[in-house]
C-alpha cells in the first residue's frame, strides 16, 4: 500500500464520498417518506407518485456522482481534450452545489485545474478557469488552496494576447481571490500587479477595468502589500481611471489607501495630474462618494504642506470646496470645511509671517505697497467668497423650486447655508 499512487488515494476519497452521499440522501427520502401525521389517507397514485419522484432524484444523484467520478479521472489522467471536457463538467456540477465546491476539492481538482490556466490555448484555460470561478464562489478554502497551488504564477503575461471574454473572466478570477485579504491571507501582490496594469492600460471593457479595481483596492488594504503596489505608473493608471465617473468610486478609494503611506503620497505630490483632477471631481454634484474620496485625498495632500495648499489655492479650489461645504453630502461637507480653515489659516499665517519682518527691514520703502496688497488680496478673496455663495444659493434656489409645497425646507437650507456657518 506504500506504493499506491496518488489516483489510487483519491478512488478511495471518492468511494466514501459516494457511500457518504447515499447514505444522506437515503436517509433524507425516508424522512420524508414517513410524516408524523396524514391530513387523509394517501391513495395507491400518490404512493406511486413519490416513489417515482424519489426514484428520479436518486437515479439524477448517481448520475453526477458518476459524472463526477469520471471526471475527476479524466482531468488527473487524461488527454488534453478530456481534461477540458472534465473541467466543463466539475465546472457545471459545481455551478448549483456549495457542498459539492467544498468537498470535491479533496479529490485534487485544484491543482490540476491551475495548471490548465498556464496554457496557452485559450479554449483550455477558458473551462479551467470557468471551473476555478465556481469552485472559488462562497468558500474562502478552496481560494487558499488555489493560491497555494500557484494560481497568482499562471497568469498570462501578454495581456494584449488575450481577447476581452477571457480578460473578464481571468479578472473576475482574481477579484475572487483577492477577498483573502479580509481573512489576513498573504497574497503576493508583485505576481498580480503586471496583470492587472496590463488590463488596466488596454482597450478592455470598463466593466474588466472595475474588476481588476476591485482587486488592486483588496489589495491595498494589506499594510505589507502597499509598498509594492505604489509607483508612478500605477498612481497615474488610478488617476486616470478616477476621471471617468464609472470607475471613479473604486480607484480613488483605492488612491486614499496609497496616500497614508510616505511612499503613495510622495508619488501622488509629484504627478502632473494633482491636485487638478481632484478638484474636478469636487464639482461632480451627482457623484457624492467620489466628492468624499477626492476632499479626503486633497486633505492628506494639504496636511503639514503649504506648498500643496498654495498650489491647490492657486488652482482655485476655494469656490469649489465652498460649493461642497453647501451642497455636498454630510461627510463631504466636514472634510471641505476643514480643508478651507487649513487654507485660510495658512494665509493668515503666510500675511503675518511676512508683514512683520518686511516692516522693520524695508521701513518706508516697503510699508505703504505692502499695505495695499494685503488690503486688495483681503478684497478679492472676500469677493470670491460672495460671488461663490450667491452662485451655490442660485443653485439651492433652483433645486428647491422643484418642491413648492415645502417652504419650510428651503427656509431651513439657506439658514444653515449662510455665510456665518464658513469658516469666511
Amino acid at each position: 500500500m506504500s506504493d499506491s499512487s496518488p489516483w489510487l488515494r483519491s478512488y478511495i476519497k471518492l468511494r466514501f464520498f459516494v457511500r457518504i452521499r447515499r447514505f444522506l440522501q437515503l436517509k433524507t427520502s425516508n424522512k420524508r417518506s414517513t410524516p408524523s401525521y396524514q391530513f387523509r389517507k394517501p391513495t395507491a397514485t400518490d404512493i406511486d407518485i413519490k416513489e417515482d419522484r424519489n426514484m428520479g432524484k436518486e437515479i439524477e444523484s448517481e448520475d453526477e456522482l458518476v459524472v463526477l467520478q469520471r471526471s475527476v479521472k479524466r482531468l488527473h489522467f487524461g488527454r488534453w481534450e478530456e481534461k477540458a471536457e472534465a473541467a466543463e463538467e466539475i465546472r457545471r456540477l459545481a455551478k448549483g452545489d456549495l457542498k459539492l465546491r467544498k468537498s470535491v476539492v479533496e479529490l485534487g481538482v485544484v491543482p490540476p485545474l491551475v495548471a490548465m490556466v498556464g496554457l496557452e490555448v485559450g479554449g483550455r484555460r477558458r473551462v479551467a478557469v470557468q471551473a476555478l470561478i465556481e469552485l472559488a464562489n462562497g468558500t474562502y478554502t478552496n481560494k487558499a488552496l488555489m493560491v497555494e497551488a500557484g494560481i497568482l504564477s499562471k497568469l498570462p503575461k501578454n495581456v494584449d494576447a488575450l481577447d476581452e471574454p477571457m480578460r473578464h473572466e481571468l479578472a473576475q478570477l482574481l477579484l475572487s481571490i483577492s477577498s483573502l485579504t479580509n481573512s489576513q491571507f498573504p497574497l503576493n501582490s508583485s505576481k498580480t500587479l503586471p496583470f492587472l496594469v496590463g488590463i488596466l492600460e488596454s482597450n478592455s471593457s470598463i466593466e474588466t477595468k472595475i474588476l481588476c479595481l476591485g482587486t488592486l483596492h483588496n489589495l491595498s488594504t494589506m499594510l505589507d502589500q502597499v509598498e509594492t503596489l505604489v509607483t508612478d505608473e500605477v498612481v497615474h493608471i488610478l488617476l486616470s481611471l478616477s476621471l471617468v465617473k464609472e470607475a471613479s468610486e473604486k480607484a480613488l478609494s483605492t488612491l486614499g489607501n496609497l496616500v497614508v503611506t510616505l511612499k503613495g503620497k510622495k508619488a501622488m505630490e509629484n504627478n502632473p495630474m494633482v491636485p487638478n483632477s481632484l478638484i474636478e471631481i469636487l464639482t461632480w454634484e451627482e457623484k457624492p462618494k467620489s466628492q468624499e474620496f477626492s476632499v479626503y485625498i486633497l486633505m492628506i495632500l494639504a496636511h503639514q504642506n503649504s506648498v500643496q495648499r498654495e498650489k491647490m489655492a492657486r488652482l482655485g479650489i476655494i469656490p469649489v470646496l465652498l460649493g461642497v461645504a453647501l451642497l455636498g453630502s454630510p461627510l463631504a461637507q466636514k472634510r471641505a470645511l476643514k480643508l478651507l480653515k487649513w487654507i485660510k489659516d495658512k494665509q493668515h499665517a503666510k500675511i503675518g509671517h511676512h508683514s512683520g519682518p518686511q516692516m522693520g527691514r524695508i521701513g518706508i520703502i516697503g510699508l505703504p505697497m505692502n499695505q495695499r496688497e494685503v488690503y486688495e488680496g483681503r478684497k478679492m478673496m472676500k469677493k470670491l467668497v460672495q460671488e461663490s455663495l450667491n452662485k451655490n444659493m442660485e443653485k439651492i434656489t433652483r433645486r428647491a423650486n422643484y418642491g413648492e409645497n415645502c417652504p419650510s425646507k428651503l427656509k431651513a437650507l439657506v439658514l444653515s447655508s449662510s455665510s456665518k456657518s464658513l469658516p469666511y
